[in-house]
Parts: structure tokens; C-alpha cells; sequence
């Protein structure tokens, strides 16, 4: 187990930490992406990859949990979803035991480009996802068919995980954004608590800076959860668009310009 070192003990450090992760699981909860804020921040530390990915891990189960758990007292999940959850657990169990074994050359190059077409798609599609539409799929196999892929998805590579779970769910499921993000939450947290047991046992986790991160996170997707719940569907669309774009962008600058 990895022990964290000197460099993290500064107050100061800890609450940018702390802040960097409040912002992170508030922008994660409504509309994905967090890791744009999280990785960065623990990239600035000499610390290895292996390691900022573990952090990174470990804190941002803290804000998925947060929000699922606010969705949960609210009601809002139901038992059909248990096979989500069953189906998006194997399939992060294989992404994340593939991590270091298949390499990820193809999905760097393919990802970004998935994400501009999809904030394309809802920059140009005003009403897409606005409201509740005809469900194209059954449910068992809608989970058979995305949990396996993307929970496969997110254990391996991850970006954009929580973009992909909310269009699926509108497009096959016919839900409106703001039920499919709060479903994304469930699967999210699902699909963060299997990789980072992979984390834990190589001990590739920094602990203090990972629950500095994770108290920010678990606040963030306390108030992430009550935007969504309150504000719904109008304010998670141009939230997901800009998100997806920042994304695709850091994506192609990182795997095209600067190798």
C-alpha cells in the first residue's frame, strides 16, 4: 500500500484538493466529465500514472456513491435496475483486469471523435432528450448489451463513460436527460467501485490527497444531485455539450499534438 508522502501535507494543498474535487463531483453528478478537473490537478504532483489514476479512482467513487445516494432517498431507482448493475460490474471486472494487457491506441483515436458527433447531435437536435420518448429495446437486453460494454468501457479507458450511459438511455430507453443521467449515476458508481479494488490491491491509491478529494467529491455530488433534481433535464443539456466538446478536445490535443 502506497503511503502518502510529505509533499501532500500542506493545508493549502489539501483544501485545492479538497475544491478541485467539490468542483469535479458537481460537474461529474449533472453532466459527467470530472476527471478533466481531477486528473490534471493530481498530474501536477510527482507522483506516477499508474498512481494520479488510482487517486483519481478512489476519489471520484466518493462523489458517484454521494449521488446515487441522494437519487436513492429520493426514490428515483427501482429493482429492474439491478441488472444494469450486475451486467456493468462484469464488464468493468474485464475492462479493468485488460487495463496493461490490450493496449488502448485505437479507443485514444475513435473516443473523441464519438463525442463531437454526439454534442453536434444535441447542439442541432433542440428537443432531443427534453422528453420522454418510444422505448426502442427490452430492458434486460438494453443492460446485457451497455453494461457489458460500457462498464468494459470505463474499467479500461474511461472518458466520456457517463456521456455514453445517458444517450443510451435516452435513445434505446426513451428517457428524458434528467432520469438517464440519474440512472448514469447508479451504473458510474458501479463501474468506479470494480477498477479501484485493482487500485487498491496493487496500492497504487495516495490516501491523504485521495480523501481530501473524495470529502470535495462526496459534497459535489450531494449539490450535483439536487441541481439535477431540481433543475432537470434544460440545464444537463448544455452542460453535457460543452463537456463533450472540452473533452473531445483535451482528447485530441493529448493522443495527436503532443506525442
Amino acid at each position: 500500500m502506497v503511503k502518502s508522502s510529505s509533499m501532500f501535507n500542506s493545508p493549502l494543498i489539501l483544501l485545492i484538493l479538497f475544491l478541485s474535487g467539490l468542483l469535479a463531483g458537481t460537474m461529474d453528478t449533472i453532466a459527467g466529465g470530472g476527471g478533466l478537473i481531477t486528473v490534471p490537478v493530481l498530474f501536477s504532483f510527482p507522483i506516477s500514472p499508474l498512481q494520479v489514476f488510482g487517486t483519481n479512482k478512489f476519489q471520484s467513487t466518493f462523489g458517484s456513491f454521494s449521488a446515487t445516494l441522494n437519487f436513492l432517498k429520493e426514490k428515483k431507482y427501482t429493482f429492474k435496475l439491478i441488472f444494469g448493475v450486475l451486467f456493468t460490474a462484469i464488464g468493468s471486472f474485464f475492462g479493468a483486469y485488460c487495463v496493461g494487457v490490450i493496449p488502448a491506441t485505437l479507443l485514444r483515436k475513435m473516443v473523441p471523435f464519438m463525442l463531437y458527433f454526439i454534442a453536434i447531435f444535441l447542439f442541432f437536435y433542440k428537443s432531443y432528450g427534453l422528453k420522454k420518448s418510444k422505448q426502442k429495446i427490452d430492458e434486460k437486453m438494453f443492460f446485457l448489451i451497455f453494461g457489458l460494454s460500457i462498464g468494459f468501457y470505463d474499467g479500461f479507458f474511461g472518458p466520456g463513460t457517463g456521456t455514453f450511459w445517458a444517450m443510451a438511455f435516452v435513445y434505446f430507453l426513451g428517457l428524458d436527460l434528467k432520469e438517464a443521467t440519474i440512472y448514469t449515476k447508479l451504473m458510474n458508481f458501479t463501474s468506479n467501485v470494480i477498477p479501484l479494488t485493482f487500485f487498491l490491491v496493487k496500492g497504487s491509491v495516495f490516501f491523504l490527497p485521495g480523501i481530501a478529494m473524495a470529502l470535495g467529491q462526496f459534497l459535489g455530488g450531494f449539490i450535483g444531485a439536487r441541481i439535477v433534481l431540481k433543475r432537470g433535464s434544460k440545464i444537463i443539456k448544455p452542460i453535457l455539450i460543452v463537456i463533450a466538446l472540452i473533452l473531445a478536445t483535451k482528447m485530441v490535443v493529448d493522443n495527436f499534438f503532443l506525442r
